[in-house]
């Protein structure tokens, strides 16, 4: 009975949902995220943490990777959030990394994640790469 009690617990919730190469995914994203923590009741204390990250590895994937890009929302109660966003890739381009964006409003995405998250990383794999973060529960 214990055993079935903590697997009752233990029980894991997860969201996917593809992000659509264009400007205005990201706050469609984001809106469809903060309905799902919602359903969840996933402790407000985490929410927007896990948004603000959602925002930054979203945009990641939109300016400097190939689509199709894939987001992944899974919550155990009592452990956090994980977010994942796996990619098709690195865009190759031949402009350089950074010319013609002002440094006020772009670069900071990676800062932010790791500030945020308990623990983050980038798996590299034969269908593209993937980013995450998990964000404990509080």
């Amino acid at each position: 009975m214990a055993a079935q009690l903590t697997t009752l617990l233990r029980a894991a919730y997860d969201h996917v949902c593809p992000v659509p190469p264009a400007a205005g995914a990201v706050p469609a994203v984001r809106r469809s995220v903060a309905a799902v923590l919602a359903d969840w009741s996933v402790a407000p204390v985490i929410v927007e943490d896990v948004l603000l990250v959602v925002s930054e590895l979203v945009t990641n994937a939109i300016v400097h990777a190939c689509p199709p890009a894939v987001l992944r929302l899974s919550w155990v109660p009592g452990d956090g959030v994980r977010i994942e966003v796996t990619d098709a890739g690195p865009v190759l381009s031949l402009r350089r990394c950074g010319a013609g964006t002002d440094p006020d409003e772009h670069g900071r995405g990676e800062t932010i994640v790791h500030a945020l998250a308990t623990r983050h990383g980038i798996r590299v794999h034969a269908g593209g790469v993937t980013r995450w973060a998990h964000l404990a529960a509080g």
